[in-house]
């Protein structure tokens, strides 16, 4: 399958599973709703426990430029401190859990488009597979953040030998050490930047191959890897894919941003349109992981088929060219007509 067939394929997956966009939208709208609940509530009653108003707040804020030691404002404000951070934990847990249900869903969705192109979308089939793939992602997640942490902390290691390096530079000659330190940065750059595409590749391909394969976690990431090494161009494909994301986001940005500076309906005109926008951003994120779906489900099907037919094809034991099966049945069925011996028949 080349790009431009996938492209094509998973646009027509998407809008035909434009329900996903919307749940998105949906799912947008509890967070921002669920945000003034779970943590502007319990906020407001925290003001108004510790007897704060906007006086207080301008109080606060002037208590925290002169402050010189932050334990002081622990003590006077613990209690406030706490509810902020419990309600804010007990959000990101609930945002993540329902983010990963409905993440679940829509790669079941685009899953079964793929393999089966003339499947429409149904709310009973939705909720099956983000039940069925809500844990199996959970933890591939995890494990995507633990890469990431590693990855962080490799780039650390990195950097702190970089400075080092143009350091010790620095004591032998002050040209050597501004060469080393542009080079050493733009070295840094480019691992930075590859780390971050590889794993984000690896990232996408590891939810198709549990979706199509059914692995775990640490698997599907071993299996992802493996793909992509062994098949560049499915990496290049998500690497276009990311970069017309980003383009499209910046063009977005460029054209929603200077609404807000319109006097007085600025802001009013600016919320549906960014919102808007949010919608459009993830709809380009489905139709991404709808063209890597097809593209790797393309070519591990692919593979996977040429073994049975090589293995069909493979002719069995030697048969004489002289003979074949069909004329030895249409001879023997003649009445009358006796069968020759083998000799007689290569003489002949």
């Amino acid at each position: 399958m080349t790009y431009s067939e996938a492209l094509r394929q998973g646009v027509r997956l998407v809008n035909r599973n434009l329900h996903l966009v919307a749940i998105q939208a949906a799912l947008l709208i509890v967070d921002c709703v669920g945000f003034f609940i779970i943590v502007g509530i319990p906020l407001g009653i925290a003001f108004v426990i510790f007897g704060l108003d906007l006086a207080g707040l301008k109080e606060l804020g002037h208590t925290l430029g002169t402050l010189q030691n932050p334990l002081d404002l622990l003590t006077r404000y613990f209690g406030l401190v706490m509810i902020v951070i419990v309600s804010l934990l007990i959000y990101i847990i609930i945002v993540t859990t329902l983010w990963l249900f409905v993440f679940g869903g829509m790669v079941g969705i685009i899953g079964t488009g793929v393999v089966e192109p003339f499947s429409k979308f149904s709310m009973r089939a939705f909720v099956k597979e983000a039940r069925r793939l809500f844990v199996p992602l959970m933890w591939y997640s995890l494990l995507i953040g633990l890469v990431f942490i590693g990855a962080a902390l490799f780039m650390g290691f990195l950097s702190g030998g970089a400075g080092a390096v143009v350091s010790a530079a620095k004591s032998q000659d002050s040209t050597l050490a501004l060469f080393l330190g542009i080079f050493c940065s733009l070295l840094l750059v480019l691992i930075g930047l590859g780390l971050v595409l590889g794993i984000l590749a690896t990232a996408v391909y590891g939810v198709a191959v549990i979706y199509f394969k059914g692995e775990g976690a640490v698997r599907s990431f071993a299996t992802a890897v493996g793909y992509l090494w062994h098949n560049p161009d499915a990496f290049w494909l998500y690497v276009l894919l990311l970069t017309g994301y980003a383009v499209i986001s910046f063009a977005l940005m460029l054209v929603i941003y200077p609404l807000n500076l319109v006097p007085l309906l600025g802001p009013v005109i600016f919320f549906p349109f960014r919102l808007l926008s949010y919608v459009f951003q993830g709809y380009l994120g489905l139709v991404i992981m709808a063209v890597v779906f097809s593209y790797y489900h393309s070519q591990s099907s692919g593979t996977e088929n040429a073994r049975p037919q090589e293995a069909a094809e493979t002719p069995g034991p030697p048969v004489d060219e002289g003979s074949s099966w069909a004329e030895d049945i249409s001879s023997s069925e003649v009445p009358g007509q006796g069968t020759a011996p083998p000799a007689t028949e290569q003489t002949e």
